[in-house]
């Protein structure tokens, strides 16, 4: 969820421009399918078939910061927007400039809204801890908080790698004290370079918000299991002007207002009460042993002899002989 480096216009051919909106155009009808029915007022500048799965889920939503400027949330909301990510911090001390007017009107829009908090590896976690709770806002309304765990590649100041167990260490620490200060169980947001690095078979009980613009996540990631999905970073919403990250969640219209009202983990995938019952087929009303021949036989009614009346061939049978009333050969 960094910012993103733009092509320069100079980088790009005159001559190439109309091929590539072309392209877009054709690649963006084919790719869409049944998400144009679902969301017919969205769109993406760059399409890719890889993410075909990710447009099809019902559920899907945006992620913000200062970089999507002056956003029209009623028209968001209009177009169909069902959740919103908004950046609150990043580091020790820096907070988004647009975080709080953002969080205000997206409130007032009517669009559930979370924040997240961008890790810097050269601050020291408790800072980070320290920071966002003085900054994110504990309403009882939002969405659980986010924890965007990314190598600081970018940063002039910060871009090396730390060790893995010590990236570990700061997560933990930074997972818990989004937990105590909101009361939610946090998401973990990554790509696919950190998830490798770090996050393997790790904290497997929060939910886990991955990227692929081009791939499905199986393709992508060792994991059995995923939440949220980052599926393009050039998506078209009405009310942003501009490129905006669109996302989707992986579950039904229960589950997601189950996971908001707290009657859901969506990481464990566990329920806590009103769990639905799952429909079962009522089988028809048994027979009465004996009083049909099998099905193979014709499933036809059985008449009985009345007591004391045994048929001869039935006399003929030698019981001890054979264990059964099976016929004997006549000698």
């Amino acid at each position: 969820m960094a910012r993103r480096a733009e092509t320069s216009p100079e980088a790009r051919s005159a001559t190439a421009l109309p091929l590539q909106a072309f392209a877009a155009a054709v690649l963006g009808l084919l790719c869409a399918g049944p998400a144009l029915a679902l969301y017919p007022k969205k769109g993406d500048a760059s399409p890719h078939a890889g993410v075909r799965d990710a447009r099809q889920r019902s559920i899907q939503g945006i992620d913000i910061s200062r970089w999507q400027g002056e956003i029209d949330w009623a028209r968001v909301k209009d177009a169909g927007t069902r959740f919103a990510f908004i950046k609150a911090t990043e580091g020790g001390d820096h907070l988004d400039p647009s975080f709080r007017r953002n969080w205000a009107e997206a409130k007032a829009a009517g669009v559930p809204r979370g924040a997240y908090h961008f890790v810097y590896w050269c601050r020291p976690a408790k800072d980070q801890v320290r920071w966002f709770k003085r900054n994110i806002p504990r309403d009882p309304d939002a969405l659980p908080p986010v924890l965007d765990v990314e190598w600081n590649g970018e940063s002039s100041k910060c871009g090396k790698k730390i060790p893995r167990e010590k990236a570990l260490a700061k997560i933990r620490e930074m997972l818990r004290g989004l937990q105590e200060h909101t009361g939610k169980k946090p998401i973990i947001y990554t790509d696919i370079t950190f998830h490798e690095d770090v996050l393997e078979g790790e904290f497997n009980d929060h939910p886990y918000w991955l990227r692929s613009t081009a791939a499905p996540l199986k393709h992508r990631y060792e994991r059995k299991q995923w939440e949220f999905w980052q599926f393009t970073t050039t998506g078209r919403v009405p009310g942003i002007t501009g490129d905006v990250d669109r996302n989707a969640f992986f579950g039904t219209e229960r589950e997601f207002a189950a996971w908001r009202d707290g009657r859901f983990d969506i990481g464990a995938r566990k329920w806590r009460g009103n769990e639905p019952k799952v429909a079962t087929t009522p089988k028809p009303p048994a027979s009465p042993a004996g009083l049909r021949t099998p099905k193979a036989a014709g499933n036809t009614p059985l008449k009985f002899a009345p007591p004391g009346k045994i048929p001869k061939s039935a006399q003929a049978r030698d019981v001890a002989t054979t264990g059964s009333l099976a016929t004997r050969d006549d000698d």
